[in-house]
């Protein structure tokens, strides 16, 4: 049996890659026919490496970075416990083992990109035969422990076989052309005093060491040199370029604008007179406070209002689809809205809005911004959302061109509420807080009109705050 095993043209080359390479096909026949491999089994039957692969953790997402690692090789985990946390383009899943075993390999380090369906790490997956398990693993590591001492023996029994030209070709800088004068007459770089930019071994510099031009003349000239001092350039140090990866939100801006700018945008602008809705929201901050929202903003007074205008305009809470030509009207109002983040620009959305009040409202979007500060979003609450609004108010700015994200068709954008002189009914001159708003939609679907008619909808209701009560 032995001998038919090893006339197998592929067990020969198992053999060949793990045993040593002295050994010929003559050797390898001939210790099959005297029986010498007798015990070599081919098939891996004492096999217990498992590799952990990252799993589809939805909504698209396609790779991650790792953010921190939980454990680390040689450590003895069961199944459920945490093993890494890794960072989508928009939010922070935590992976959890499926095995019981002991980690052997991790395959990526922090800050890493790791790929769905691709190993994570390892295991050394146990099972019932305890002793059995760490015999193996006994052995395992002397085996692989075993060629790490071979290579080190044979580095430390080799002597050093790079030659002079090829250590100064690592550590003099120096143009192939002087590296061959060099090399032609038998000169060590690193002892060539260099006068080139940034400790350039010049030509000059090695004609002079081998004697063959007079002592300075590869030195500038000093009416020039003095010229330049004289004149104040001298060449300053430049800092060097850095170059750096997209990951995490970046990346995902990257592949969001991009789809996003194929979509014909048209916008639209207004005005809004907040000062009714200024003295509105102090009434309710105190309610805010009692039902746990201890600072309330403006933003869902907004988003309620959008809820309202979206009810009488279904076509901005819609996606088109552009296979079949179709306009999907979506049923939920799951109102998107930007976040600035640790980690950037975030778009996660309200759920339901349609269902909610205010203070209700409030309440999600507060939990929204402190799971985002925190880095704590989950691809859940990115999931389908149908409309978006942003408030560059609280960085600054009046009127900006919102871009809109696909598939949604529109998105509004608003700005810094100010104080600014108005007049009233009477032509009297009174003290108004004035917000401008901006927004844009899909103009293959979207007419202008329609969204006029829209934000006149939304501004009424927020110019008039009572109008709420009556939804």
């Amino acid at each position: 049996m032995s001998s038919y095993i090893l006339r197998n043209g592929s067990a020969k080359a198992v053999l060949k890659k793990y045993l040593p390479r002295q050994l010929s096909n003559n050797t390898l026949n001939n210790a099959a026919i005297t029986g010498q491999f007798r015990a070599l089994h081919l098939t891996p039957c004492l096999e217990k490496v498992v590799s952990f692969k990252l799993s589809d953790i939805g909504e698209g997402i396609r790779e991650v970075t790792v953010k921190e690692w939980f454990v680390k090789v040689g450590d003895t985990v069961q199944q459920f416990d945490n093993l890494c946390e890794v960072q989508s383009d928009k939010a922070s899943v935590t992976i959890t083992s499926r095995y019981d075993g002991k980690i052997l390999k991790l395959h990526h380090n922090v800050d890493d990109i790791a790929l769905v369906g691709k190993t994570l790490l390892d295991f050394d997956v146990e099972d019932e035969e305890g002793d059995s398990d760490s015999s193996d693993s006994e052995s395992d590591g002397e085996k692989e422990k075993s060629p790490a001492k071979k290579a080190d023996s044979e580095v430390a029994a080799k002597p050093n076989q790079a030659t002079d030209e090829e250590v100064n070709r690592h550590i003099t800088l120096a143009t192939p052309a002087v590296r061959r004068i060099a090399k032609e007459n038998k000169v060590d770089l690193s002892k060539v005093t260099a006068t080139g930019k940034h400790g350039r071994v010049l030509k000059g510099d090695v004609l002079e060491y081998l004697g063959e031009v007079p002592p300075g003349t590869n030195i500038p000239h000093p009416t020039i040199a003095a010229r330049a001092a004289a004149a104040g350039k001298a060449a300053a140090p430049v800092a060097a370029n850095r170059v750096e990866p997209l990951k995490g939100v970046r990346k995902a801006m990257l592949k969001s604008m991009s789809e996003s700018l194929k979509i014909p945008h048209f916008a639209y602008s207004d005005e809004i007179e907040m000062t009714n809705l200024v003295a509105f929201r102090d009434q309710l901050k105190e309610v805010a406070k009692e039902s746990g929202v201890p600072k309330l903003t403006f933003m869902p007074f907004c988003i309620k209002a959008a809820s309202i205008a979206l009810t009488k305009y279904p076509i901005l809470n819609s996606s088109l689809d552009l296979e079949t030509e179709s306009i999907i009207y979506k049923g939920a109002h799951n109102i998107s809205v930007a976040i600035d983040t640790p980690q950037g620009l975030v778009v996660p959305n309200v759920k339901n809005v349609q269902n909610k009040n205010i203070i209700e409202i409030a309440q999600d979007l507060n939990g929204l911004i402190e799971r985002g500060r925190k880095g704590a979003l989950t691809p859940q609450d990115f999931a389908d959302g149908t409309f978006s609004l942003s408030n560059i108010g609280v960085i600054g700015g009046t009127y900006t061109h919102p871009c809109i994200m696909a598939p949604q068709v529109s998105i509004g954008a608003m700005g810094r509420t100010k104080a600014v002189p108005r007049f009233n009914d009477k032509d009297e001159v009174i003290k108004a807080y004035i917000m401008n708003v901006s927004w844009c939609a899909d103009h293959r679907v979207i007419d202008g009109v329609t969204m006029a008619s829209f934000s006149n909808v939304w501004k009424n209701y927020l110019e008039n705050p009572a109008l709420f009560l009556l939804n």
